[in-house]
C-alpha cells in the first residue's frame, strides 16, 4: 500500500504474526527493522525483506527492558534512519489459574505485552513527531474483549491494557499527523498458540463457534496492519480492529 520511504519497525518479528507483518511491510515499501530475543529466527525474516528487495536490520532486545529497547532502537537509527512505523507484537503465552499462577508469571507476562509497548512506542514517538507522520499499531488480542477464557487473567489483562493505551495514547498525538490503532486477533496460527498450551479441546470448541470455521493466519493479521500503516488510514486512530472469523462479534 504505499510504504516507499518509511522505516518500519516489528518487535517479536521473528516469527507468526510479527514475521508476516515484517514481510508484508517490506512487499509494500517499507525498510524494516526485526526486534526479537531470537535472532536467528529474525535473520532469517531480515533475508525474507532483504529478497522483496527492502533494507533490513535486526536488533537483539527484551523489550521489557527500557534499556534494552533503547540500545536495539539506536542500532535501528543507525541503520535505517528515523522510525515512521511502529508494530508492538513481542509477546510470550501461557494458561495459568489464576490460583496457581505465581507472582513472577504474572509481572513477566505483563512487562513483556504492556510494559514492552509502552517501552517501544515512547521510544519511536520523537521521531514520528519530528517528522509530523507515524503509526503506531498494538497487536492486542480478542482476549482483550472478551477474556479469553480459563487460564488467561494474567493475558486478558495485559491485552485489554494494550487497548486502553492505545486509545489514551491516540488523543495525545493525532495532532502530530500521528494515528495509534491495536488489532485483537482472535485465535491464529502462531508458533506461540503452539507453545501456550492451550487445550486441544478449547481450541476445538472455538474453532467450531466460528463463523468461518477456520483458525487464522498470520497473513490475515499483516493484511490488517499493512492497511493500518498505510496513507489511506489517516482517518483510523485509536481503534481496535479484530480479525476472528466473526468468533466475536
Amino acid at each position: 500500500m504505499g510504504l516507499g520511504g518509511r522505516n518500519a519497525v516489528v518487535t517479536g518479528g521473528a516469527s507468526g504474526i510479527g514475521r508476516s507483518i515484517a514481510v508484508r511491510l517490506a512487499r509494500d515499501g517499507a525498510d524494516v527493522a526485526i526486534i526479537d530475543v531470537d535472532l536467528a529466527g529474525a535473520n532469517e525474516v531480515a533475508r525474507e525483506v532483504a529478497a522483496a528487495g527492502r533494507r533490513a536490520v535486526v536488533a537483539e532486545a527484551d523489550v521489557a527492558s527500557g534499556t534494552s529497547v533503547r540500545a536495539a532502537l539506536d542500532r535501528v537509527r543507525t541503520t535505517l534512519g528515523p522510525v515512521h512505523v511502529l508494530v508492538n507484537d513481542a509477546g510470550i503465552a501461557g494458561f495459568v489459574p489464576l490460583l496457581q499462577m505465581t507472582e513472577e508469571q504474572w509481572d513477566r507476562l505483563i512487562a513483556v505485552h504492556l510494559k514492552g509497548t509502552f517501552n517501544c512506542t515512547r521510544a519511536v514517538l520523537p521521531d514520528m513527531i519530528d517528522a509530523r507522520w507515524g503509526r503506531v499499531v498494538s497487536i492486542a488480542s480478542v482476549a482483550g474483549l472478551n477474556g479469553g477464557g480459563p487460564g488467561l487473567t494474567h493475558y486478558a489483562a495485559a491485552k485489554a491494557g494494550i487497548i486502553g493505551f492505545t486509545k489514551a495514547l491516540a488523543l495525545e498525538v493525532a495532532a502530530f499527523g500521528v494515528t495509534v490503532n491495536a488489532i485483537a486477533p482472535g485465535l491464529i496460527e502462531t508458533p506461540l498458540l503452539a507453545r501456550s498450551g492451550m487445550p486441544r479441546e478449547i481450541r476445538d470448541r472455538i474453532v467450531q463457534q466460528m463463523p468461518v470455521q477456520r483458525i487464522g493466519t498470520p497473513d490475515d493479521i499483516a493484511a490488517a496492519c499493512a492497511y493500518l500503516v498505510s496513507e489511506e488510514a489517516s482517518f483510523f486512530t485509536g481503534q481496535v480492529m479484530s480479525p476472528n472469523g466473526g468468533g466475536y462479534l
